[in-house]
């Protein structure tokens, strides 16, 4: 039986909810990204957290893996269409974020997933 929801932002949260997928994301509206792109880009998440989310946000219908079956291996992801329909709230997310740092004087390194 599939889940019930009693609001909308429920299953949005289900969905992108997470510390690290709405990041992962984020990093993949601006276009395709290797595996080690997206691994130096979140210092702070660990490979097997990396791969899961990867995994789940892919089985999701969120994000499409594309593996070139080479040597070395060369494995890209991008957001499908499902995931591009989730770039304008990524951005209200980026921008509120932002501007909460300056509010608050928080600082950001390499803040490029906009």
């Amino acid at each position: 039986m599939p889940k019930r929801y009693h609001c909308p932002v429920e299953l949005a949260v289900d969905v992108i909810g997470g510390k690290w997928r709405p990041v992962i994301l984020a990093h993949l509206k601006e276009g395709v990204h290797r595996y080690g792109e997206l691994r130096r880009r979140m210092p702070g998440v660990s490979e097997k957290m990396l791969t899961q989310r990867l995994r789940e946000l892919e089985a999701d219908g969120l994000v499409l893996r594309h593996d070139f079956e080479s040597t070395p291996p060369h494995v890209e992801y991008r957001l499908t269409e499902e995931g591009l329909s989730l770039a304008p709230v990524l951005q209200a997310l980026y921008d509120w974020g932002a501007a909460r740092a300056t509010r608050t004087g928080t600082a950001i390194d390499g803040s490029s997933a906009a």
